[in-house]
């Protein structure tokens, strides 16, 4: 074992990791990195097939990042943004606008203020705060409350516990926290209400259903709609929940849910922590100048990028009242959160000195200017051609090299959305039985990946692949290669062909991917 080892070892305490298992190993450490590949102290290189956690976006030392952070920390690293402003901040709250305005829906007001934090979990913290606050001086409830999904994470702070669902995450903290309510996620690969039979594709693309994960929000909204008892929002991951196993949405849900909650005078708060930037994919929409509410052409001193390519809840025309980003905003380069709001937010804490409206929340290195100079090159990246084409490519080559595993019976489910993707294991794609929780499969199999040069975490038993946006067509073949040959490692290969009782089902024309055009639930 290395001296950084033994130094890990004695001192450091890690997040959301078993210290006791930890102790008993040789840990990786980290020293360098360069693209997509990172370097241990022993000179190992292996792929970071989940940008170091879901946040590197151009990969590990780009030179225009490097360059950006030098330049700024020529002029300054930090000042106090407590009664203080500073030059990158200020371009990047215009520039977070600008691509949150691009898309807005029809007859919703423009997001206009940005109160920048630390991570997703500040973010989320300030954006519940400001709508429970919201509520009570604008519309009048007493006692606002929250509704978000079942499997829900949203962070590690108290108010962000208080919304999360993940029994094994937030059981310990219910004391501390104060209740919200959940509804079902629309997990379609174990939803009770899908009547398709198993087959080797995305869950989402043969089920058969009538939409009735929709049905119950629309039934919670109802049951809470008493006067002065609303819910104050709903709290959503845009396409795809993170934490919950990357449980990806059915196309439609996010719109149809968004209409119920404006319909009940609720706002959206959209945690795109782990979503925006791009990360939820591309499409084929052509960039467009835009124009303002008074029908002149919107200007820019940047250049135009589609909104739809870099917000997940723009791919499905939705505008929430609530932006939460973090995690990719620099790059993965620093960390730094934004929060995005409305002006009828912002005024609603405008007010004498004596009326106490003071939004009484802050952090020491909010607005910090090497966080706000790194996400400005980050944007930057992001609105060139080379970069949008790169990453079609880059989808293109994951969604085919996943294809090679629907041969495997251990893989029960492939959840992909742009550059996000969730393998789920069960001890048998057909009856879709899951593995015990002591038995470690998802664990294993990624400790068997990083032997092979590759590091990802899994949720459970779901693998996650979140490559950077620099990652080669060759680098997420052997990503996905790497994951084939640890499962047929852990399962002996006398099991890695399909069994008999799926080949006949699929004779029996089960393995259609298309499913009936779904209805939806009457309101």
């Amino acid at each position: 074992m290395s001296r950084l080892a033994r130094l890990d070892q004695a001192y450091v305490w890690h997040p959301f990791t078993q210290m006791r298992d930890w102790l008993q190993r040789d840990p990786i450490v980290i020293v360098s990195g360069r693209g997509a590949v990172l370097q241990d102290a022993r000179g190992r290189e292996y792929l970071d097939a989940n940008s170091s956690i879901w946040t590197n976006l151009h990969g590990h030392g780009h030179p225009k990042l490097n360059g950006a952070i030098t330049r700024q920390l020529r002029k300054i690293a930090h000042s106090s943004a407590l009664g203080l402003a500073n030059e990158p901040a200020s371009l990047l709250a215009e520039r977070l606008l600008e691509i949150a305005n691009r898309q807005s829906a029809a007859g919703h007001p423009p997001l206009s203020k940005v109160f920048f934090s630390d991570d997703g979990a500040t973010a989320m913290e300030v954006a519940l705060k400001l709508a429970y606050e919201f509520a009570r001086r604008v519309r009048g409830l007493k006692q606002p409350r929250f509704l978000s999904l079942r499997g829900a994470y949203h962070g590690d702070t108290v108010g962000a516990v208080s919304l999360g669902h993940i029994p094994r995450f937030h059981q310990a903290w219910r004391g501390l926290t104060f209740k919200t309510d959940a509804v079902m996620a629309p997990y379609c690969y174990r939803c009770p209400f899908n009547r398709a039979k198993p087959e080797r594709a995305d869950a989402r693309e043969y089920r058969r259903c009538n939409w009735e994960c929709v049905g119950k929000v629309e039934a919670r909204f109802a049951k809470q709609a008493k006067p002065g008892n609303r819910y104050a929002a709903m709290v959503v991951e845009p396409l795809v929940q993170g934490a919950a196993g990357i449980i990806a949405h059915p196309q439609g849900w996010l719109r149809r849910v968004a209409e119920i909650v404006r319909g009940h005078e609720a706002q959206l708060l959209a945690d795109e922590v782990m979503t925006g930037f791009g990360r939820t994919g591309t499409n084929l929409e052509d960039g467009k100048t835009g124009t303002r509410e008074d029908g002149r052409v919107r200007s820019s001193r940047f250049p135009v990028f589609p909104a739809s390519r870099l917000l997940a809840s723009h791919k499905e025309g939705v505008q929430p009242d609530f932006i939460a980003l973090a995690k990719g905003l620099t790059g993965g380069y620093l960390p730094m959160a934004a929060t995005l709001t409305t002006q009828e937010v912002f005024d609603a804490f405008l007010g004498e000195p004596e009326e106490f409206k003071t939004f009484f929340h802050g952090h020491s290195y909010t607005a910090n200017q090497l966080g706000a100079a790194a996400a400005l090159a980050s944007l930057q990246l992001l609105q060139a051609k080379s970069s949008t084409s790169a990453r079609e490519k880059l989808e293109a080559a994951l969604r085919n090299a996943l294809k090679s595993l629907w041969t495997l019976p251990q893989v029960g489910d492939i959840r992909q959305v742009g550059l996000v993707a969730g393998i789920e294991l069960v001890r048998d794609w057909y009856t879709r039985a899951p593995f015990a929780v002591r038995e470690r499969v998802g664990q294993r199999v990624c400790e068997a990946m990083a032997r092979r040069g590759v590091l990802t975490r899994p949720i459970g038993d779901v693998v996650v692949l979140m490559p950077p946006y620099c990652t080669t067509s060759a680098q997420v073949a052997r990503m996905v290669g790497a994951l084939r040959d640890s499962l047929e490692e852990l399962f002996s290969s006398k099991h890695t062909a399909i069994p008999e009782q799926a080949r006949t089902a699929r004779a029996k024309g089960h393995a259609k991917r298309t499913a009936p055009p779904l209805r939806m639930n009457p309101r």
